[in-house]
This record gives structure tokens, C-alpha cells and sequence, in this order.
């Protein structure tokens, strides 16, 4: 089968491999579609652990092809989503229900093979039907579910006023599943216009666009908008010059949510006082715990819409141009269709 495989940060190719064959309480998917994510170009630069060799891609809608011995949770032909971690569930971590840091953590697509590729073999108990969903919409599951999990963490109080930085795909999926668990204004800001609009369509209260060249304007909207800050502010973006911004856009007593996946070594400077003085609440968000079961819900339910999100395709040759829309204004979320 083909399959993009890593030898080390920044050197991949797309090769013939061995086609895998499921096992005892495994499947083998034939892949529909897979998510090129942010995360994948931190793997690209050798950034999140990565295990080589590296097939990536870890948003995985495939098809069961062939079912292993034992396996009675899914049955060939179905089209299933892949909760891609794996977890002991005796460990430290696993035990304290923090399964994303177990110990001995099993995650396709960053230290085992994962779905850009032809095919992938995965535990049956980790494949949920989705054969009513779209492919362009089951594809969207595990960004929901880590988007999930993060709202779990932030517990947010009803009646908040949010400002989301980023109109990416978390960004747009924070932006609506906010609105459900009781903020009560969700105000988006990104300096691209046609994903604002989409962010509009799907339901944000308020727009405003970010003026790269000078964000000052910008930042004085937003500061019109809440005089006395937000009561959350949530970086989607990863990006430092945002996160720079986000204190002083948070009221006393507010939250700063780290969401965005920033580098490795990015390093960003706060004001202690500032925090102590002013009550603030430093938070952040890693992947996903507990949460694909209701991420597909979500999506099933219409609570999350899913129309203008994926916006680009490529086939497996075409792995770097897909690595390159990551940057690309154009492009709001990229999927392999191999």
C-alpha cells in the first residue's frame, strides 16, 4: 500500500509499504478521509514526540475492510471514526483520569503508524459507526473531541462573555460548542474575512477581523466591545503574538485559555503581579479524555456545523502541498483522501 512515511523531522517520503492485517479484537480500515491538523506540522518539524518511522495523521474516517477474531463492536463495510489513543488504564496518570499522559500512551499517527496512508489497523473497541454522518463531517470528530475535553476543563460559568482568537477549524468548533454550555456572547477574531464569515454563519455573536500590519484597531474594537474585558479570552491560534494580547484583553477574575499548540520552545512572558493582583486564571488544553463518545454526538446533533470547514483535498502524493495549506489563508481545513 502507499503511505507517507517520516525517516526524521522534515524528511518524509510516499512509499510502498506492507499492508497491515487486523489481528485478534482489531480491524483494518481502508482510509476515507484524515485530517491534515496543526499537529501535523509540529511532527513535520520533530516537535510532539514523534517515533520514526512516522506514518502521521491522527483524524481518521476509514472504512472496515477486514475484522479480526473476536471482534463483534463493528462489522466490515461500516464507515467508523478512529479515537486514535490508547491508553493502559493502570498507570498513574490513567488512574487520576488523565489518559492523554499515560505512561505507556498508544497515539496512531505520532508513535505508531496513522491514517495517511491506503490503510490502518486499529483496536475495534476504538472505532465508532458513523455510517450516518458524511466523511466531511465525521472527519471533524476528534478535533470535537479534544475541543471536548477542553471545555471540560475550562468549566465554564454561565452567562460568560468569550472572545475566541482564530478562525481555524478549533476556533470555529470552540465558537459554536461555547454557545451551548452558557456563554453568552462569543466574540471571534482573525484576520482572514472569509473564515470570520463562516464563523458569522455558524452562529459567532461578533466578528472582528485582525489587522496583521497593525492589530492596534483591532484591539481597540475589542476593548469597545468589552470595556471591562472578557471573562474568558481563548488563544486557537498558537501563536505568541496573540497570546501576548490576551491578558490584557481578560477582566479581573477572568480566564486565559491556552488552546492553541504553540512550538516547542516558544516562550511567552506574564506579568505575576499581574496575575496575583488581578485574580486571574492561567488554563490550558491537551488533546482529548472521555470525549469522542460526545464529540460525534455533537456533530450528530447539529450542535456543531460542519459546512465550509473543509475547504482543500489532496491525494497522498500531494503530502507537502497539504502541509503547506496549513499556512495557506486560503485554507481553513485541509483532509487526505487517499
Amino acid at each position: 500500500m502507499k503511505a507517507v512515511v517520516y525517516d526524521q523531522p522534515r524528511s518524509f517520503t510516499v512509499k510502498e509499504v506492507a499492508e497491515p492485517h487486523a489481528g485478534p479484537g482489531e480491524v483494518r480500515l481502508r482510509i476515507v478521509l484524515a485530517g491534515v491538523c496543526g499537529t501535523d506540522g509540529h511532527l513535520h518539524q520533530g516537535e510532539f514526540d514523534p517515533v520514526y518511522p512516522l506514518t502521521p495523521g491522527h483524524e481518521i474516517v476509514g472504512e472496515v475492510d477486514e475484522v479480526g477474531e473476536g471482534v463483534t463492536e463493528v462489522r466490515a463495510g461500516q464507515r467508523v471514526c478512529l479515537d486514535n489513543m490508547q491508553a493502559c488504564g493502570m498507570c498513574t496518570s490513567c488512574r487520576r483520569a488523565r489518559p492523554q499522559y499515560c505512561a505507556s500512551a498508544v497515539m496512531q499517527g505520532v508513535n505508531v503508524p496513522g491514517g495517511f496512508a491506503q490503510y490502518i489497523v486499529a483496536p475495534a473497541g476504538k472505532c465508532h459507526p458513523v455510517d450516518d454522518l458524511a466523511p466531511e463531517v465525521a472527519v471533524l470528530a476528534e478535533p470535537t473531541a479534544c475541543v471536548m475535553h477542553g471545555l471540560d476543563l475550562l468549566e465554564l460559568r454561565p452567562g460568560s462573555d468569550v472572545l475566541v482568537f482564530g478562525a481555524g477549524p478549533t476556533g470555529l468548533v470552540l465558537a459554536q460548542l461555547l454557545r451551548y454550555v452558557g456563554a453568552s456572547r462569543v466574540t471571534v477574531a482573525a484576520p482572514t474575512a472569509f473564515k470570520l464569515e463562516v464563523a458569522k454563519r455558524h452562529g459567532a455573536d461578533e466578528i472582528v477581523q485582525i489587522d496583521r500590519a497593525d492589530p492596534g484597531a483591532s484591539i481597540q474594537r475589542l476593548r469597545e466591545l468589552a470595556p471591562e474585558g472578557f471573562d474568558v479570552v481563548v488563544d486557537a491560534t498558537g501563536t505568541v503574538a496573540v497570546l501576548s494580547r490576551c491578558v490584557e484583553l481578560t477582566r479581573d477574575g477572568g480566564t486565559v485559555f491556552v488552546y492553541g499548540m504553540t512550538e516547542e520552545a516558544a516562550e511567552l512572558t506574564v506579568s505575576p503581579y499581574e496575575i496575583f493582583r488581578r485574580e486571574l486564571v492561567l488554563k490550558g488544553s491537551f488533546s482529548q479524555a472521555y470525549s469522542f463518545d460526545r464529540a460525534i454526538a455533537a456533530l450528530r446533533g447539529g450542535r456543531v456545523r460542519t459546512e465550509g470547514i473543509v475547504t482543500h483535498r489532496f491525494g497522498l502524493d500531494d503530502y507537502g502541498a497539504a502541509l503547506a495549506a496549513l499556512a495557506d489563508s486560503a485554507c481553513i481545513k485541509a483532509v487526505m483522501q487517499p
